[in-house]
């Protein structure tokens, strides 16, 4: 049965999905240029240079993401004791995680192919 004190792991939950997504990447990255599987964005797809620098800087950048999530989901609970600011706390780490993580990747392209 679905308990609400699960939910209080949101960050920790997502920080094991996205170091298993990132290894799954690293190990496993697609080869070509594909619509399903990898990290595919309009700059990451221009190229299969790009294509290729973006599928692995992509999983390294998910694995330092997932494990500054943990720590995060560790520390978190400290210093809130109130249920519903520690959920919207960790709603909101989780999304800005994510949104930096998706930054620092597109702008690593941009440096890298300036030209395309």
């Amino acid at each position: 049965m679905f308990n609400l004190d699960n939910i209080m792991h949101l960050s920790a939950f997502v920080s094991i999905v996205f170091l298993i997504t990132g290894f799954i990447m690293y190990k496993f990255p697609p080869k070509k240029i594909n619509y399903l599987y990898g990290y595919r964005t309009n700059a990451s797809m221009k190229s299969q240079e790009r294509w290729d620098f973006s599928q692995k800087y992509s999983s390294i950048q998910m694995i330092f993401t997932a494990i500054k999530l943990f720590i995060v989901s560790l520390i978190l609970p400290w210093f809130n004791e109130s249920f519903k600011t520690n959920i919207f706390l960790q709603i909101v780490i989780v999304i800005v995680a994510a949104g930096f993580m998706f930054y620092k990747i597109e702008k690593a392209i941009k440096i890298n192919f300036p030209n395309e």
